[in-house]
């Protein structure tokens, strides 16, 4: 299972002074040579905290692989086709929102979705959709051509807060296995620490999970290569956690 590190929150602290650090280009590079094997963004059409600039230069600089999470708009289609992401991750946008707060409802809007995947797919861009642990969300992921999903594991993290979480991985691993079987490569992400990774990471038809805050929090007291290493190391060995 790949770790890829959502840097957005590096941009956050420079944002809140409108500076130039720190810099989420050495971000990049520190979370790389710590181990991970994947960045990811989020360029929002507010741009609270990644800018267009930083996504030209994070695709010239990361040597694994950028995922670039965005709305499936007309001027993100084009962003993503001048700059040309190794993957783009489609999902829903909100203006007054803290962070996603769940999946895109791909049978809602399987129209404009599908037309954007095929824009994407293209112009050589890979393409994930960001989606609830639903089979029938995913089975219109499929429909669309979409060739990856990336399931929110959002309403997990909450029951995990609250203890009754057991319920929801199984959800989790019944979408992922169901994926799996329609051909479409499945990651996660949404809500992940390194308290609850351990559930998650367990999960063998996940290949990839993408993780940010918890990391970008935990390197402000530790550094951010210690702390993409700790994750790192949990998810290669995760602990079975008890039923509680």
């Amino acid at each position: 299972m790949r770790l890829a590190v959502n840097i957005d929150h590096i941009a956050t602290i420079r944002e809140a002074r409108k500076s130039d650090e720190p810099d989420p280009i050495a971000a990049a590079v520190l979370c790389e040579l710590a181990g991970a094997q994947g960045i990811t963004v989020h360029l929002r059409g507010d741009r609270r905290h990644i800018q267009d600039r930083d996504v030209e230069l994070l695709r010239r600089t990361v040597s694994t692989h950028l995922n670039v999470e965005m709305a499936a708009t007309s001027e993100m289609v084009r962003i993503a086709q001048t700059i040309k992401p190794h993957r783009v991750t489609l999902v829903p946008e909100r203006k007054d929102e803290l962070t996603t707060e769940g999946g895109l409802d791909v049978v809602l809007h399987s129209g404009n979705l599908e037309k954007v995947v095929r824009q994407l797919l293209d112009s050589a861009i890979d393409v994930s959709i960001f989606v609830d642990p639903d089979l029938e969300q995913i089975r219109h992921c499929s429909k669309i051509h979409a060739p990856k999903i990336e399931i929110n594991t959002g309403r997990f993290t909450d029951a995990w807060r609250l203890g009754n979480w057991p319920a929801e991985i199984e959800k989790i691993t019944t979408a992922a296995r169901g994926a799996r079987k329609m051909g479409l490569n499945v990651f996660a992400g949404h809500g992940l620490n390194y308290r609850n990774i351990d559930a998650i990471a367990g999960i063998a038809d996940i290949e990839e999970l993408n993780i940010g805050h918890s990391i970008i929090a935990r390197a402000a007291l530790v550094g951010l290569e210690r702390a993409v290493r700790e994750m790192a190391e949990l998810m290669r060995n995760p602990r079975r956690l008890p039923a509680r």
